[in-house]
């Protein structure tokens, strides 16, 4: 599917306004939306006949938060076959999921923890992806965590995952917040990063707001989806759509949740850069070879 609007990532409280604004003289065929697939692990219910609504006024993605891609022996078939069944009932043009760590020996963490960058850890994150991808049926994307901290690896970030991209016949989700995170909490070099993926291989983008954390001898960085997008991240946003050219784009918002209208009027700057590419820079992103900086 050949789609590069910018979309929302859906809370209970807007469905009213997502569906009023589907009517025919409000309608905005580059608006879509995104759900976390584990909130609709429910065997039904409102929650699902809303989404169902949704889906016939709307392209949807789902995007998994619970998976532990990166430990797969705890990947379980349970959780597998619900992905499954909302893979199959609404046919989202997407479906992603994070390539991070969230469980150990049956015990659960509330966060999504990066991996380490090792042979050993690349090979266990592409079985992840397989099992996953066997069973729903079809690709996936892998998203970039937020790095903390900085630790001794066998290779760059953006390398491990174009190798677990290429070895599983995945995508990547190119989450533009979390790698601005990574780059004031760990020095990560933006550009070099960038260098090191393939436009053709990033298949979806997200934005978000941060929280700073100064309890630290040096503050962090937090990636609380809890505020609006700052402007570094929109700022990095414009470079890498002038890089890799037109990408589906969502905003993130999971905390201090505002009013679908403020949601909106971000979404609909995401959105203004989409339409601000033309047919020549549009041209020109998906033709530069990595190491040209298009800024």
């Amino acid at each position: 599917m050949d789609f590069s609007g910018a979309g929302i990532n859906l809370k209970p409280q807007h469905y009213d306004e997502a569906i009023a604004l589907a009517l025919p003289d409000t309608a905005d065929k580059s608006l879509w939306f995104e759900v976390h697939t584990e909130n609709y692990f429910v065997a039904g219910g409102p929650r699902l006949a809303y989404l169902q609504k949704i889906r016939e006024l709307y392209s949807l993605s789902l995007h998994g938060v619970g998976a532990s891609l990166g430990n797969p022996s705890l990947l379980t078939e349970p959780h597998l076959k619900q992905v499954a069944e909302l893979v199959e009932r609404f046919d989202p043009f997407l479906v992603s999921e994070h390539a991070t760590w969230s469980s150990s020996q049956n015990a659960y963490f509330a966060d999504l923890l990066p991996l380490p960058r090792t042979q050993s850890a690349l090979t266990s994150l592409c079985d992840g992806i397989e099992k996953y991808q066997t069973a729903i049926g079809r690709p996936i994307l892998i998203e970039n965590p937020t790095n903390y901290l900085d630790f001794v690896a066998d290779m760059d970030e953006a390398d491990f995952l174009m190798e677990a991209v290429k070895r599983t016949g995945s995508g990547l989700l190119l989450d533009v917040n979390n790698l601005y995170l990574s780059s004031k909490n760990t020095g990560m070099d933006v550009n070099a990063y960038l260098d090191g993926l393939e436009g053709d291989l990033i298949g979806e983008i997200h934005i978000a707001g941060f929280a700073i954390d100064e309890n630290f001898p040096e503050r962090l960085l937090i990636d609380s989806h809890g505020a609006p997008v700052a402007d570094g991240v929109w700022q990095l946003l414009e470079r890498v759509l002038s890089r890799f050219g037109p990408k589906p784009v969502l905003l993130e918002r999971d905390d201090n949740i505002p009013t679908f209208n403020e949601l909106m009027l971000e979404r609909n700057q995401a959105q203004s850069y989409l339409d601000s590419m033309t047919p020549l820079s549009k041209l020109a992103a998906n033709s530069a070879p990595n190491g040209v900086h298009l800024e």
